[in-house]
């Protein structure tokens, strides 16, 4: 095998992902093993690409299960726009967010979807694509499309990140660092409290009944004629945005992907093994009694960086389950009222209560399940569905007009989890699924899936459990007894050595970066955190610079200097002396330091005004290719010189309007670079501080397609915006010290019979479901649509699974997986009562970036006022038995309107308001990457009135009392020119001082003798030593401690700018382009009632 930086290594070696193969078949990614994952030259992409070497890669000492069948269709990336993750199907399924014009009829809600034509627009949002054809590299289609026809009912409709490659490297990371293991590597995992002694049931019922397979499988199955039937107007192109066509029957050879090989296919392996079983009695065979989660109730601890972890809610005690075991006729009887809050079945009319705001934070709907089983289900905060009762058919969820999809926090700090260490890691022979809470044990020897419902041998060594020192006890093991667990991986999820940790900086050194001062802020934060780097002995550093020409530094052990190496020729870049530009940094840590120091002072005299980056990129990835890492590149202009250079393209005359905004990117050059990127496991976290347009809409795809993140800093400078420098040296504390895993893979399977068809958030799609994370970091989150392709009858619980593969920055291999179980009803009203109106808006949100990108921003302000029209048009026409006059909601949607109000508002998709187009697209990176709960508190912030705090009802972390004042509704009808009020929006903070503010306050909190005292660019409270002054503290710390940015805190009296600020937020209001809550109201009342 070649080593890196050797001439010896093969063509195939040198394939790149993201360049067409000359011989059509697959970009391969990164070094290819051996001659099993086949290999193609690939030709270049237009730039220089080739490679120093390779890292040096092992087969895997075991192939799993080789006979499974895993298979991937080949395709090659259309280079497409930035946020370009075509729409669903070619039939509707689910709400259809149509797009047209808003009052317009809906179809009776009798009418079967394939009838008739639809409506034009909309995101169907649980529909299933089309079989896709064989993948194809198309030029760069620049014109923006705007409209197209998904593909596959059983292929994902892959959004933007569509790169399917032959060769996928495999592997599990993950830093224990930031996470109370239960075990230590080596040692058994213990439980906090000991389990219930049990006895052994042999002849306990079989498994839950037959309900499905893998979400893939469908391809097999013969298409029903009536999901053919009825074109979506809007969704008709024969190639989506990212210039893939989709069919299923290519003729393309089939080719092992060696991640495929080892993480396992979400194809069903062996269909014939998996034939309906048929009708059982039983729901969720625990034959065997079980205990809860070890998760505890637990105070978080605050970490390092002062971002703590919130723990997992669970009980605390160990409860055995009932003896009888759960069959279909007790199970069905016990979930009728189970779960169910009194007013669940409540229906509200919007018009009448218009204050349905809850005082405290909104929490997600708890599944209708039984409370043994709902007792071990995944934390809402880590896995949510938007439905937590899933529809039995694909006509079921069409009628509700409601998105079925997933949100997914997976790689979350996590106060506890619990990490297995043994060699054997049980999975289903059939999917590959990972044994989990909700499988079936037939007996002591066999369990039963709960995805595929395969039956499957117990083996030997899972016998044993380690906790209590019992043999036969399988049932008891950690991983039966958590949905949410960590495994150790053993060798033969190894493709090649564990990449050491690499971080490479990229820094822009040109006159105006100069000017803004950000150098010394990002230094020092380095120089400040280098020790708190995660990682270990192994860990690389290197850093590069960049105006007209790009800066390399040798930081060889044995200099007294680091050396500045300058290469001027940026159409033709090099990599002088690489084995001395990416260094050991415990060998080399004097010199890093030294260059920390140094390099603020070294372009203060530069006049050079021209930017280089997309040569700067181009020498970061060839360096970082032997190995892969994280580049963390800092701009703070347009780029003007070499490849990427781009052209301003914002009219300042046309940030009010929602047509003609250049949303899509201009260069195909950086999508092409972050696949490239992600083939060598290298992600690109982009922080752009700037205050003038720069484009994000092209840049952003650098990091949007190789997992990364994008930071923004709008009018960053040292001196004139003080505040943001705060910003930037606290967002820069948690980058450099939060957990973070390398060279991972994400893949999510459900039961048989729903299938996963389009994927949103910062990644790259390799295979059809195998989603390629370089980098993960632990405050992203993903989405997630899905459809019903077979009926469920025959099952009463659905599951879904999420396996994150990684290496950890120890260099182990790890394996993270969240299982989640839900219900399945028959009735529509059952489906209303089950909606996560939280969850169904930050999907819409997706969806509606999506369609801001390949049709228009008017499109899809159009599509989220529609997808609420549809579905309280349905609930209105089939669940309600008398026609009552006003607007007439479920309990679930009472504030449905009301967030997608506040999307209508958010800086995303809101018109009428001068936002720099770099903001909205900033927005739209944030609703495409944030966990849900950031993604609602920028959506729909939350107001408090503080002048009058008190410790009633406070909370009690770590000795300090956090005050809980009630949420306040958005309108300026709740403020008084008496109060103080503080509006968290997520990633600012404004307290707004009344006129007529008690003396108390001011003197107690803010620290000034009057309201004309208050300075009017005042961002920080006074530290007093008041009870007053010690509980907002309190407040506004705790707020900011819950989430891993920092808000800035304004504090604003009646004539400060940032009034308008805090009065756009109030989003129950009319300003001159929305209409108010209550006008929007009316607005959807006469479209239902059409």
């Amino acid at each position: 095998m070649s080593q890196p930086g050797t001439p010896g290594a093969p063509a195939g070696l040198q394939a790149h992902n993201g360049a067409a193969s000359a011989s059509g078949a697959p970009y391969s990614n990164g070094p290819v093993p051996s001659a099993m994952m086949s290999s193609h030259i690939a030709v270049n992409q237009g730039y220089n690409s080739q490679l120093p070497g390779s890292y040096p890669h092992l087969l895997p000492a075991k192939t799993l299960n080789p006979a499974s069948g895993q298979s991937s269709y080949h395709a090659s990336q259309g280079s497409g726009q930035a946020f370009h993750r075509p729409p669903v199907a070619s039939h509707p399924v689910g709400p259809s967010l149509h797009s047209g014009p808003v009052p317009q009829m809906l179809p009776p809600a009798s009418q079967s979807p394939a009838a008739g034509p639809r409506l034009p627009g909309g995101f169907p949002p649980g529909s299933s694509p089309l079989p896709p054809v064989n993948w194809q590299h198309s030029p760069p289609s620049l014109a923006p499309q705007a409209s197209h026809c998904p593909p596959a009912p059983s292929q994902p409709t892959v959004l933007g990140n569509t790169h399917l490659s032959a060769h996928h490297q495999y592997v599990p990371s993950g830093d224990p660092s930031l996470q109370n293991s239960c075990a230590t590597s080596g040692s058994a995992l213990p439980l906090r409290n000991p389990p219930l002694p049990t006895t052994f049931q042999p002849g306990a019922p079989p498994g839950p009944p037959p309900a499905g397979g893998p979400p893939l499988v469908r391809a097999l199955a013969p298409q029903k004629a009536s999901l053919r039937a009825a074109p979506q107007p809007s969704f008709n192109a024969a190639v989506n945005q990212e210039g893939i066509t989709s069919n299923t029957n290519n003729g393309s050879m089939m080719v092992h992907s060696s991640y495929d090989a080892i993480e396992g296919g979400g194809f069903l392996a062996t269909p014939q093994l998996a034939t309906k079983n048929p009708q059982m009695s039983q729901g969720v065979g625990y034959a065997y009694p079980s205990l809860p989660p070890g998760y505890q109730n637990t105070t978080p601890p605050s970490s390092a960086t002062g971002m703590p972890s919130s723990s997992l809610n669970y009980p605390s005690g160990p409860q055995a389950f009932p003896q009888t075991s759960l069959g279909a006729n007790h199970l069905t009887a016990s979930m009728s009222g189970l779960s169910l809050h009194p007013e669940g079945l409540r229906v509200v009319n919007l018009l009448q209560e218009r204050k349905i705001l809850p005082a405290t934070p909104l929490q997600p709907p708890a599944p209708n399940l039984h409370e043994d089983i709902q007792k071990l289900n995944c934390n809402p905060e880590l896995f949510r569905c938007t439905l937590t009762s899933i529809p039995q058919t694909q006509a079921l969820l069409n009628k509700a007009k409601l998105p079925l999809g997933l949100l997914l926090h997976p790689f979350k700090d996590l106060v506890q989890l619990p990490v297995v260490t043994s060699s054997t890691i049980v999975r289903c022979r059939s999917c590959r699924t990972y044994i989990n809470p909700f499988v079936s044990f037939l007996d002591q020897r066999r369990w039963k899936c709960n995805l595929c419902y395969r039956v499957n041998d117990v083996p030997e060594e899972f016998m044993y459990n380690p906790l209590t020192r019992v043999y036969g006890e399988p049932h008891r093991r950690p991983e039966v007894q958590n949905a949410t667990i960590e495994f150790m991986a053993p060798s033969e999820y190894m493709l090649r050595p564990p990449q050491p940790p690499v971080y490479l900086f990229v820094f822009d050194v040109s006159h105006n970066a100069v000017e803004t001062g950000y150098l010394n802020s990002v230094c020092q934060s380095l120089l400040d955190n280098l020790d708190l780097l995660p990682g270990n002995t192994r860990t690389k550093i290197g850093f590069i610079t960049f105006d007209s020409t790009i800066h390399f530094y040798s930081l060889q052990e044995g200099l007294s200097q680091p050396q500045m190496l300058i290469i001027s020729d940026i159409d033709d870049i090099f990599i002088p002396m690489p084995e001395n530009l990416l260094v050991n940094l415990n060998e080399s840590k004097e010199l890093v330091q030294s260059l920390l120091k140094t390099l603020p002072q070294m372009f203060t005299k530069s006049l050079e005004t021209q930017s280089a980056l997309g040569p700067a990129l181009q020498a970061a990835f060839k360096l970082m290719s032997p190995t892969g890492g994280r580049m963390s590149v800092f701009q703070t202009q347009l780029p003007t010189l070499g490849v990427g250079a781009l052209k301003p393209r914002e009219e300042p005359n046309q940030r009010t309007s929602a047509k003609e905004i250049h949303l899509t990117p201009s260069t195909d050059f950086y999508k092409k670079l972050a696949l490239d990127c992600s083939g060598q496991q290298v992600a690109v976290d982009l922080f752009l501080l700037s205050g003038q347009y720069s484009d994000l809409a092209s840049l952003g795809c650098i990091s949007r397609y190789s997992a990364g993140s994008v930071y923004y800093y709008p009018s960053y400078h040292h001196q004139h915006n003080p505040v943001q420098v705060q910003k930037l040296q606290k967002e820069l504390q948690r980058y450099l010290t939060r957990k973070i895993g390398f060279e991972a893979v994400m893949r999510i399977r459900c039961t048989k019979g729903l299938s996963i068809h389009t994927f949103h958030g910062n990644f790259f799609v390799r295979s059809t479901d195998l989603l390629s994370l370089p980098n993960v970091n632990p405050d992203a989150g993903y989405a997630v649509q899905m459809s019903v392709g077979e009926s469920l009858t025959d099952t009463q619980l659905v599951s879904f699974q999420s396996a994150l593969l990684y290496t950890s920055s120890k260099g182990e291999r790890r394996i993270r997986v969240h299982t989640l179980c839900l219900p399945v009803v028959s009735t529509l009203n059952e489906v209303f009562l089950g909606a996560d109106v939280q969850a169904i808006s930050g999907l819409l949100a997706n969806m509606a970036v999506d369609r801001s990108i390949t049709a228009s921003l008017s499109d899809a302000r159009d599509a989220l006022v529609n997808a609420v029209i549809d579905s309280l048009s349905a609930y209105r026409s089939s669940v309600l038995s008398n026609q009552q006059p006003g607007l007439m909601v479920p309990f679930s949607l009472r504030l449905f309107p009301l967030f997608v109000l506040a999307l209508l508002k958010q800086k995303s998709f809101q018109t009428g308001t001068n936002a720099r187009l770099d903001e909205r697209i900033f927005a739209m990176c944030q609703v495409k990457n944030q966990p849900l709960v950031y993604l609602m508190l920028t959506t729909h912030p939350s107001l408090y009135r503080v002048d009058n705090l008190s410790d009633e009802g406070a909370l009690n972390i770590n000795d300090r009392t956090i005050p809980q004042p009630p949420v306040l509704q958005l309108s300026v009808e709740n403020l008084s020119r008496d109060g103080a009020f503080l509006m968290d929006a997520g990633s600012v903070l404004m307290l707004w001082i009344g006129k007529n503010c008690a003396q108390n306050f001011l003197t107690q909190v803010l620290g000034v003798q009057n309201y004309a005292s208050i300075p009017q660019t005042m961002t920080e409270l006074p530290d007093l030593d008041t009870p007053e002054s010690a509980r907002t503290i309190a407040f506004i710390s705790w707020l900011r401690e819950q989430r891993p940015f920092f808000p800035i805190l304004y504090i604003i009296r009646d004539e400060s700018p940032m009034k308008a600020n805090f009065l756009q937020n109030m989003v129950e209001d009319r300003t001159e382009s929305a209409l108010s809550y209550y006008e929007f109201l009316l607005h959807i009342q006469q479209q239902v009632n059409k």
